[in-house]
């Protein structure tokens, strides 16, 4: 039986908590879904997906009910969260705080940022999901200021982002570009042009200086693109341009131990 591959950040490897960026290994899900489908959301048979998550929660060292995931919907909703949930009451957020041992908190991501965050002084753990939605709507900024509702300092803050697609695989059209323009005339230095013409957005980046601005200590990305690693990651952008009828979720998590 294959084990997870998990990815870890060298910024959150400290005593007290673990963490994890799931890769697409190490799982029991067929087909596009092949082969560690963290996505409940997903068409995948639910008992693949729940041996998965079992997989995931094991490598995390809690239990498989204390693995937390939201029903994710690209907002700018954080929640702080002190017990577990029973799957089908999940709320609706895309970032998830706590300072509860035992707990694992997590987002999926197929492309959109997966940013785990960590104050070592508080002891308060974040997971957030941003995709560039949730990231210009302030995600970001959210999760950072539900920490601090537990304690946390953001000038203590760590912050790693996973697996995420890169610029040079995310072409845009000129209205995506608009909505950051509006929203901040300095936002057009994440756009570059691409050969084709179109620009190209770079969503790291971006988390990464909403994530500053917010007064994170630190921040580290991993420097990952799901779009071009087939091997090790799903993309939602990738099955859209091969006409897939679906695709697999990674997860990323993080817990107090």
């Amino acid at each position: 039986m294959s084990a997870p591959v998990p990815l870890h950040c060298p910024l959150l490897e400290r005593n007290g908590i673990s963490h994890a960026f799931f890769t697409r290994d190490g799982g029991v899900s067929q087909g596009v879904y092949a082969s560690l489908n963290g996505g409940v959301g997903s068409s995948d048979a639910p008992a693949a997906v729940s041996e998965n998550r079992r997989r995931m929660a094991q490598q995390l060292g809690v239990r498989a009910d204390r693995l937390l995931i939201p029903y994710q919907t690209h907002s700018a909703e954080a929640l702080v969260v002190t017990t577990a949930w029973e799957e089908a009451q999940r709320p609706r957020c895309d970032a998830l705080v706590t300072n509860a041992p035992g707990l694992a908190i997590g987002v999926t991501g197929a492309d959109c940022g997966m940013i785990l965050l960590h104050d070592p002084g508080s002891g308060v753990i974040g997971a957030a999901h941003a995709g560039w939605k949730g990231a210009l709507g302030g995600v970001l900024e959210a999760v950072v200021a539900q920490m601090e509702s537990l304690g946390a300092s953001r000038a203590c803050i760590l912050a790693a982002l996973g697996p995420t697609i890169a610029r040079a695989s995310y072409e845009v059209g000129p209205e995506f570009v608009e909505k950051f323009l509006q929203k901040d005339a300095e936002s057009g230095r994440f756009f570059a042009q691409a050969p084709s013409g179109r620009d190209c957005f770079d969503l790291p980046a971006y988390i990464g200086e909403r994530l500053r601005r917010a007064g994170v200590s630190r921040f580290e990305d991993l420097d990952l693109d799901t779009y071009g690693d087939e091997q090790r990651f799903f993309s939602y952008r990738r099955s859209v341009h091969r006409s897939e009828a679906d695709y697999g979720r990674m997860v990323g998590a993080i817990a107090l131990t």
